[in-house]
Parts: C-alpha cells; sequence; structure tokens
C-alpha cells in the first residue's frame, strides 16, 4: 500500500505520542521534501521532527512535477501542495490531509483521503487502540488539533463509544 502523508497527521499524531498507529497501519509512509521541511526547518521544536529523520518507515520524496505544486500552492500551502502532487505521482493509494482545503482539491485529483481520526478509527478497527475518545480529547487538548462538535460525536459514534 501506497501512503503518502502531509504534515498535519504527522505532527498531531507525534504530538500524541501515537505516530507508530501510521506504521502499524500501514507500514511505509511517503513525505514530500516540504513536508520534511515544514516538521524540521524551525526555530522551534515541532512534534514529528525528530521522528521523521529518524524512523526507518518514515521516506522523504521529491515532487518532479512542480507546475502541478505551483498550481495547487494558489490556494494551499507548499506541504499540502507537494503531498498532493506527489500522491498523484506515485498512484497512492491514500492521501493523509486533515485540511478542508487541501482535501477538496485532493479530491477533485480523484485521491482517496483520509485525516488523523480517520487514523483512529482504523487504529480501533483494528484493535490497535483500545477506544478512540481519549486519544482524540488529547489531540484537542494537547496538540490543539481543531474538531468541530458535530465532527467529535460522529467519530465517536462510528468507533462505537458514542452514548
Amino acid at each position: 500500500m501506497i501512503i503518502v502523508s502531509d504534515t498535519s497527521a504527522i505532527n498531531n499524531l507525534a504530538s500524541i505520542n501515537q505516530l507508530n498507529l501510521l506504521n502499524q497501519l500501514y507500514g511505509n509512509v511517503i513525505i514530500p521534501t516540504a513536508v520534511y521541511k515544514e516538521l524540521t526547518e524551525t526555530t522551534f521544536p515541532v512534534a514529528g521532527a525528530t521522528e521523521v529523520q529518524t524512523y526507518s518507515w518514515i521516506s522523504i520524496r521529491s515532487v518532479s512535477n512542480q507546475v502541478m505544486v505551483e498550481i495547487l500552492q494558489k490556494e494551499l500551502d507548499r506541504g499540502e501542495a507537494e503531498a498532493i502532487a506527489l500522491a498523484v505521482e506515485i498512484s497512492a493509494d491514500q492521501l493523509l490531509i486533515d485540511e478542508r482545503q487541501g482535501r477538496a482539491a485532493a479530491e477533485r485529483l480523484n485521491l482517496r483521503c483520509t485525516g488523523v481520526l480517520g487514523v483512529l478509527i482504523a487504529a480501533k478497527g483494528r484493535k490497535l487502540i483500545p477506544e478512540v475518545k481519549p486519544l482524540l480529547d488529547q489531540l484537542i487538548h494537547q496538540a490543539g488539533f481543531w474538531v468541530a462538535k458535530p465532527l467529535y460525536n460522529k467519530v465517536l459514534k462510528i468507533a462505537g463509544e458514542y452514548n
């Protein structure tokens, strides 16, 4: 399975010490150069920076189609644009991306997408985690991941944890 990730999935899962879920669910994960730079070339520590430099199951690839990246950058940041372009270029089975505009652009290009919440649901479905709710709450309170209340409830309902 070929999986490409944007910055958000790596950063947010690393923030709650659950980055290994990506390896357990998908095996290898590919990130474009811009995502690597967003995580590692900062003036302050970022969750996921050490992991993308040390985990053997995370690989970095350059995007060949810079024209597509430039077009996508008219509405998205560089990391999102490169993640989408790379996913198209290597015919990825799935793209890990959370931002609404990025997902919309990816879906227009017929890419299959999921985000951090989908990763948590899949992890529970495969019995890699016992519950989604504690991790969802950590994402919100520790990582600053914004989730609207209706989506929060929907995720818990899908995970079989909504009363």
